[in-house]
């Protein structure tokens, strides 16, 4: 059971890493996709940009589908478009083309990012299914950890198209290991009983239910912490401070190993303590480590070490707050777990590019737009999930 259980994890987190593969390992050769096709910055951004787009709106489809379908047919079509797009940014003559590309990548990816999550619905609920997501989290951790130094070593190597080929490797690995180690865990009289109606039923009740929203919210915001920190990280640390890509690589890393290691306590600490009551503590420990950031800044302390020490405690308590969001918002829809995987995802998806979007507006190069943004997140999500767990008591029992 024990091997069983890590197997699922580490077949599962490979699938998902898939679409966060596609964006870390490509972040350090934006600048050299610009002068090889003769591209503007912003034209170069915008294959980011539309990655994330596609990756929130899809999310709404792949979630029917494997309510429909079962959760093996969205998985293997996703991989394939996904595998198909990675080659066609391989290819591509022009940043047009890249763009296109990498709207049908995003596609692919997609279902990575939704149908994992209904799986760990439909085997799990409360501690233990904290404990497989966080055990897929960890599994995911390589990409924020590792990706960027392939990256920049790929492009040191190969050129940008490189990246590419190894994004479209880690494709067919992952279709590979989806075909041959993954279980169907939607049964088929379980997928008759739905209909594209019923997703629609099923989407009107989650919008409907406070906890699901609330705390789809608090992992929301709780996540755009770092979608700020993904979006200014490189002009802060490589600009204003000097590091070199490669060291930056490494101090991106070292936050994501922070945010992972943490996440694996989350099933001991879940079964100890309850879920509701971790979840409400780690959402204050995350608002008060970032409080204290923003003060230290705001009185010109802006020592590289200081800021670190910060974002380790921060991502650390990021690492309960984004799993258990999670388990407690899927706990009381296992019926429909495809469709509410997809509308979280889709949701917090939307919620982090329209806060990177808009802490962009304030960036100047320096620390302090950026580390106020990721501030005013952790505060919202202190709020919404104090106030999600108070309104909706109900969610607390079932879980814990």
């Amino acid at each position: 059971m024990k091997n069983g259980f890590v197997r699922l994890a580490v077949v599962l987190g490979l699938i998902t890493a898939a679409g966060p593969f596609a964006i870390d390992m490509y972040l350090p050769a934006l600048p050299s996709i610009g002068g090889a096709l003769n591209a503007s910055a912003a034209a170069v951004q915008m294959s980011l940009t539309v990655f994330f787009i596609v990756l929130g709106v899809c999310q709404l489809v792949y979630g029917p589908m494997a309510d429909m379908f079962g959760r093996k047919p969205p998985i293997y079509a996703g991989l394939v478009l996904f595998i198909a797009g990675s080659i066609g940014c391989a290819l591509a003559p022009s940043v047009e083309a890249l763009i296109g590309f990498r709207v049908l990548q995003a596609i692919g990816a997609c279902a990575g990012m939704v149908v994992p999550r209904a799986i760990v619905r439909d085997l799990h609920t409360g501690h233990e299914a904290a404990r497989l997501m966080s055990l897929l989290m960890l599994v995911v951790s390589v990409s924020p950890i590792l990706a960027p130094l392939a990256g920049s070593a790929l492009i040191a190597a190969g050129g940008w198209r490189a990246v590419f080929w190894a994004v479209t490797i880690a494709g067919v690995v992952s279709l590979l290991l989806a075909l041959l180690q993954l279980e169907e865990t939607r049964p088929a009289e379980r997928r008759a009983e739905t209909s594209w109606s019923s997703v629609l039923a099923g989407y009107r009740t989650l919008l409907a239910d406070p906890a699901f929203m609330g705390l789809t919210f608090a992992g929301a915001f709780g996540m755009s912490t770092f979608f700020v920190y993904l979006a200014g990280s490189s002009f802060v640390l490589i600009g204003h401070y000097g590091l070199s890509p490669t060291v930056y690589s490494l101090f991106f890393g070292l936050n994501a190993v922070s945010f992972f290691g943490a996440a694996q306590l989350n099933g001991w600490l879940a079964k100890r303590f309850g879920m509701a009551a971790i979840t409400r503590a780690a959402a204050t420990g995350l608002a008060i480590s970032m409080a204290g950031l923003v003060a230290v800044t705001a009185i010109g302390v802006e020592r590289l070490d200081v800021m670190t020490a910060f974002l380790l405690i921060a991502y650390a308590f990021l690492g309960v707050v984004v799993p258990t969001t999670a388990v407690l918002a899927l706990d009381h829809h296992g019926e429909i777990a495809g469709a509410a995987s997809a509308l979280m995802g889709s949701l917090q998806m939307v919620v982090g590019s329209a806060v990177m979007g808009l802490a962009g507006l304030f960036a100047d190069g320096t620390p302090g737009p950026m580390i106020a943004s990721m501030g005013a997140c952790a505060l919202i999500c202190f709020v919404v999930t104090q106030l999600s767990l108070r309104l909706a008591p109900a969610v607390r029992a079932p879980a814990e």
